[in-house]
């Protein structure tokens, strides 16, 4: 292949390779999201019981963990040793822990326990991915183009996340070991071919590795982020633990060696993070302006999960063994937005700058988010959906700007720990997140949803002492059930009570009785919470829009751009065959 071919075309091969990358990664995250109740089932595991809590935690949020803490580490192992070498090490691991995760044998906790340690090391994988794709993007293309292929990988990277709902509302009721096994076939492809195609072409640094602030980062973000999860756990007579002194150890402890890690990159030789790289308005604001995003996006996707399958979808005649797949399917709008508007407002960042795009897209999610806060619990789905897709167009317009603004604000030897650092705020945002938005919904229950629980258990049957004893267990337990899509009234109740005469056991597990006791209690907490997250999206607009100005020099018109666009795809598959 002549040279002038490969260099033309090398860049649209390291958009492509990262993108798969990026989206496999991504929609792995929040695969499972959807499909937990399938896999509790087919480990044969009761997640609500409450010694198996914390595996329902850690199965849902250990791999955001793990990519949180070891994704600017890895960004700045890329810019040592060389960004493709670890991006394709990435692509490895992460297919060699997919295989693992689809093979899961055992049973009960044991299972469990394999799937916890088996997506930690899919974790590890992601985290190399994460960490230097988008450098690999930044480095191959030129200044006036990157907004475009950094908007199609940013897409890539948010909308997977809600692409992953759907696949695993359709592959985990057929086998939920699928949900884990597909990605093998795209892993083990894109390995070879990153391995065979990529190569490195930024620049590289000569620099011993930081173990003393690797440590340190990893101790302090693993201290906060484990609060978080055994924070939502019950603790004592409370609702939530974050009375715990565990917890309080946890989060205090870590935020203390996270100052600590602060003080140790300003006193070592080859630091971990280059801290001045702060001092560009353009690379903080831009920092800043995503984590709000995060903190708002990463919560939304419980909310809307528990809001379709606890309670909207068995209203509308769906079971609950079906919720799962009918809330990815229900979903869809919120993806279609991600995915077309991302590229557009990469392709226009490029033109005009990324501040007015990436701002008025925090603007409209906030709207949408406030929109979304006005709706009945039993909304019709029409505004439902539209309201959706406003919510995914207006992100995608904010992530591709945003995250070229971040990129382009770094020097070329400071890609990797750079982008890895804007990718820890966003993933440790969405663990945050997640234990923010649940505690607000967790509280809003624990108010009502005792009295609304014995009220409603009494008026069916329930003896006194009964509905009296089982109104006032954790209400986490109910938030759970709804997320998972299942009733847990037959749990609570028992057989016992269920066949006793005048209880009326056939209406209290039906699609009605469960959704109707928690709409209103739920619905509390879910219009703080939609609140809060257009305010986060709001303050991030503020950010966002103090970036300062960064309208790129070039200048072509949008369909000159999609005419040599197009051309060079067309070379990119001809020059593909040909190898």
């Amino acid at each position: 292949m002549p040279q002038a071919v490969e260099t033309k075309n090398y860049k649209w091969v390291a958009l492509t390779n990262t993108t798969i990358g990026t989206l496999m990664v991504t929609i792995n995250a929040s695969i499972l999201l959807i499909a937990l109740p399938n896999i509790f089932r087919g480990i044969d595991l009761n997640p609500l019981s409450p010694g198996n809590t914390s595996y329902f935690l850690w199965i849902l949020m250990g791999f955001l963990l793990v990519t949180s803490v070891l994704v600017v580490s890895f960004g700045r192992v890329g810019d040592i040793f060389g960004r493709v070498k670890m991006y394709t090490l990435g692509f490895a691991i992460f297919t060699v822990f997919s295989v693992l995760l689809s093979v899961t044998w055992m049973s009960g906790p044991s299972a469990a326990l394999w799937i916890i340690v088996m997506r930690v090391g899919q974790g590890v994988g992601g985290a190399f991915i994460f960490a230097n794709s988008s450098a690999i993007i930044t480095d191959a293309f030129p200044a006036d183009e990157r907004g475009f292929a950094l908007g199609i990988n940013g897409v890539a990277a948010i909308g997977g996340s809600f692409l992953g709902l759907l696949l695993g509302g359709l592959l985990a009721p057929v086998e939920w070991r699928l949900v884990f096994l597909v990605s093998v076939p795209f892993g083990i492809f894109s390995t070879a071919w990153a391995y065979f195609r990529l190569h490195d072409n930024g620049i590289r640094i000569k620099a011993s590795i930081d173990w003393i602030g690797n440590i340190a980062f990893a101790i302090g973000l693993v201290g906060v982020l484990t609060g978080i999860v055994y924070g939502l756990q019950p603790y004592g007579g409370h609702t939530m633990g974050w009375t715990s002194p565990f917890v309080l150890a946890a989060l205090i402890g870590g935020a203390v060696v996270l100052v600590g890690f602060v003080i140790i990159e300003h006193h070592v030789d080859d630091p971990m993070f280059q801290l001045h790289l702060f001092r560009s308005r353009s690379f903080t604001m831009g920092n800043l302006a995503g984590l709000m995003a995060a903190l708002a996006r990463g919560g939304l996707q419980f909310i809307l999960i528990i809001w379709l399958q606890g309670i909207w979808l068995p209203l509308h005649g769906y079971s609950f063994e079906r919720t799962p797949l009918w809330a990815g399917i229900y979903m869809i709008p919120l993806t279609v937005g991600f995915f077309i508007s991302g590229p557009l407002a990469g392709k226009l960042a490029d033109r005009y700058g990324p501040r007015p795009f990436a701002t008025a897209g925090l603007i409209g999610s906030g709207l949408a988010l406030l929109g979304l806060q006005a709706l009945p619990m039993n909304f019709p789905y029409p505004l439902f959906a539209l309201l959706l897709l406003l919510v995914g167009l207006s992100l995608g317009l904010f992530a591709a700007p945003n995250t070229s603004a971040v990129m382009n604000s770094l020097p070329a030897n400071q890609r990797g720990s750079g982008g890895g650092m804007l990718n820890t705020f966003q993933n440790s945002a969405s663990v945050l997140s997640i234990g923010f938005f649940f505690t607000i919904i967790t509280l809003g229950l624990a108010s009502a949803l005792p009295h609304a629980l014995y009220g409603g258990l009494t008026a069916q049957g329930v003896p006194a002492s009964a509905a009296q004893s089982i109104s006032h267990l954790s209400p986490i337990g109910s938030l759970f059930a709804a997320f998972l899509g299942i009733n847990p009234i037959h749990q609570l109740l028992g057989a016992h009570l269920l066949t006793q005469p005048g209880v009326h056991g056939a209406y209290l597990t039906g699609r009605s009785f469960f959704p109707n006791l928690i709409s209103g209690p739920f619905g509390k907490g879910l219009r703080l919470a939609f609140s809060l997250a257009a305010v986060l999206c709001f303050i991030g607009a503020v950010f966002s829009w103090m970036r300062g100005s960064g309208q790129s020099e070039v200048h072509h018109s949008f369909a000159e751009d999609a005419e040599q666009g197009l051309a060079d795809v067309g070379d990119v598959a001809m020059s593909e065959v040909g190898a």
